[in-house]
């Protein structure tokens, strides 16, 4: 809230939230993850008011399902409790949110090709870009055909990026497109 004064009466202003739709693959590991430790650190940071948060899927394979178990685990023995269902990027995602972030450089091509403007270009992200150990075309690996190990890195991966994503927008280095 934004505080305003006019005259001797004074009020809030809500502030606009920034709209964040995080996406991979079937939105059942890498997205949903991202979407539930973004929201987890906004309110962990006391800045949660400031931003909504989805996930979503480039294929529909899983629509409807819960999060992957395994990764349910790895983030549950971090203190991150998460549930949700799936649901495939829809056109109109491009309207509903701000930023768009990719977690690796095939869902990245595959939102660029739904994208009809520049402006739709310019809302999309890859979220190791925001990775200190990442760079603008490292990728979120998918751990789906791998063992325990891969969801812990990944966990690790995810943490680290939206740890950077949010220190970024608050110190106002990223480009809201509204």
């Amino acid at each position: 809230m934004e505080a305003n004064t006019i005259g001797t009466r004074k009020w809030e202003v809500p502030l606009k939230k920034q709209r964040i739709l995080f996406v991979c693959l079937g939105n059942i590991v890498r997205s949903p993850l991202a979407e539930n430790l973004f929201r987890h650190l906004t309110q962990q940071a006391g800045v949660g008011h400031k931003y909504e948060v989805d996930s979503a899927g480039t294929g529909s394979w899983h629509v409807g399902e819960p999060p992957d178990p395994r990764m349910g685990r790895v983030a549950a023995r971090h203190g991150l409790q998460y549930g949700g269902r799936a649901r495939q990027f829809k056109r109109d995602d491009f309207e509903r949110f701000d930023l768009i972030i990719a977690m690796d450089t095939d869902n990245r091509a595959y939102l660029f090709n739904k994208a009809r403007t520049a402006e739709e270009q310019n809302k999309i992200h890859i979220l190791r870009e925001f990775d200190p150990q990442g760079g603008p075309n490292a990728s979120v690996p998918d751990p789906y055909y791998g063992g325990p190990d891969g969801f812990e890195t990944v966990y690790q991966v995810i943490e680290r990026s939206c740890k950077g994503l949010l220190e970024a927008l608050e110190k106002g280095r990223v480009e809201v497109t509204a």
